[in-house]
């Protein structure tokens, strides 16, 4: 690395939000030296929350869902083109062309992709779906138009709920079979599972929980879809929403402590090696990192919501290009949104990082509420169901670790509240993926120490 940080060559893995917005950021802190940002898609960075909502309701096309830039960057931009590889020595991005790129200094920032139907020969067939890129909105979009007899969707997490929402919105039967035991279980624990649950019936979904797609059935072209329970439908159309990958597959020979779950890093963004010894010139930031937190007894996190992915691509660029006593934490509390079924949701803190729940205000009978989440005797998570005005409060008793249950008079809230078990099952048990994962203390990969012999 350079002797100033705000010069030299810094390379970008990931031109989706993150990169863009961390790009932005090093620009704006004064980093004068070579930037680029390396992307698999051909496409410039664009938005991927209106994908499975407004772009799904033919409100807006797909390809009209760029995102702005902020400030001009002077970056080179290498679109349409895989990382491969890492040469953390060589200090080189291998690219599947053949090519590479090298830097000074590195973030990595390649997200996630969607998690595929297991069945490869299902998977292919004309009408199976997954929802995560620019061409699979409007491919689905186009099908919606044409009015399939009937929709299924694999999974009842946030993005297939969102997807049956819309389905239903534009008058069509839709299927949704989840294996856990209501949608968005995952995310949110048994109460507002439950409420998920008679929202959608209530909206004409065939829903069917404790149950899996044993099969996608067809020839070439989807006809219907076989269930663990011995039933079928015929469904002209399957959206796989079955979770997200990350990818982290190019770092495997790296020598970073990346897997599965993530590439593991510091409170600043700074990866972590697979002797747990941290870096100082190759970041993480977004869907693909994970890292501790305070609030959450420094459990690694990783996170799926937007708003985590513009707060942390600022700390990692910041961090990029400051020496030690100025860099920063990613401290920020989680939060997100989610819009389906007349409904709009939004949630702060980790629900799922919780023993408790008590309804603070308003009730589930009107599902117009703030639910509020406990661990151990203090606040970790809210979640406001078309009554977003006090959630801030409660953001304010996150960070301050208050007491749980919350007192009386909190907000608008009249009552004492009364606590319930939040009833967050195993992630083993559901089809979807939860969009945030508590994942431990240890990274993905486990080694074999041996002392050399003094």
């Amino acid at each position: 690395m350079l002797g100033e940080p705000r010069d030299g060559r810094i390379v970008i893995v990931g031109a989706s939000l993150t990169g863009l917005r961390a790009a932005e950021t090093l620009r704006a802190e004064g980093f004068t030296g070579s930037l680029t940002l390396i992307g698999e898609e051909e496409h410039p960075p664009y938005d991927r929350p209106p994908l499975s909502k407004q772009v799904l309701l033919g409100k807006v096309p797909a390809d009209r869902t760029g995102l702005p830039q902020r400030r001009q960057l002077d970056a080179h931009w290498k679109l349409g083109v895989r990382a491969a590889g890492l040469d953390p020595v060589g200090k080189r991005v291998l690219l599947a062309d053949g090519a590479d790129v090298p830097f000074d200094r590195l973030l990595i920032a390649t997200g996630t992709r969607a998690r595929p139907w297991p069945n490869p020969d299902e998977a292919a067939m004309d009408g199976v779906f997954t929802l995560r890129t620019r061409e699979d909105a409007a491919g689905l979009a186009e099908r919606l138009d044409a009015g399939p007899r009937r929709v299924l969707v694999v999974g009842a997490g946030f993005t297939g709920s969102e997807i049956a929402s819309a389905c239903r919105e534009r008058g069509l039967d839709v299927t949704v079979a989840e294996r856990g035991p209501a949608p968005l279980v995952g995310a949110l624990g048994g109460t507002l599972g439950e409420l998920a649950a008679k929202l959608q019936r209530a909206h004409g979904v065939d829903l069917r929980c404790g149950v899996t797609v044993a099969a996608l059935e067809g020839n070439g072209r989807l006809t219907g879809a076989q269930f663990s329970d011995g039933t079928r439908i015929d469904a002209d159309i399957a959206v796989i929403a079955l979770g997200a990958v990350r990818n982290t597959e190019w770092l495997a020979e790296s020598g970073l402590a990346a897997g599965p779950r993530g590439v593991t890093c510091d409170a600043g963004c700074r990866a972590f090696d697979m002797y747990g010894i941290v870096t100082d010139d190759i970041f993480a930031a977004g869907d693909v990192a994970r890292f501790p937190h305070p609030l959450f007894e420094y459990q690694l996190l990783s996170l799926e919501h937007w708003g985590n992915a513009v707060a942390q691509a600022e700390v990692a660029a910041h961090n990029m290009v400051n020496p030690g006593p100025r860099r920063r934490p990613h401290l920020t509390v989680p939060a997100f949104w989610s819009s389906q079924f007349g409904l709009n949701i939004k949630s702060v803190g980790v629900p799922t990082f919780s023993d408790q729940v008590v309804i603070a205000q308003g009730s589930l009978k009107d599902a117009r509420l703030v639910a509020v989440y406990g661990y151990r005797g203090r606040v970790t998570a809210a979640v406001s169901v078309n009554q977003a005005r006090s959630l801030e409060y409660y953001q304010h008793l996150i960070e301050a670790a208050a007491p749980f249950p919350p007192a009386p008079g909190a907000a608008d809230q009249r009552e004492s509240p009364v606590p319930i078990p939040s009833d967050v099952p195993d992630p083993k048990v559901l089809s979807h993926g939860p969009t945030v994962a508590l994942t431990g203390h240890l990274p993905d990969r486990r080694l074999t120490v041996v002392q050399p012999a003094r």
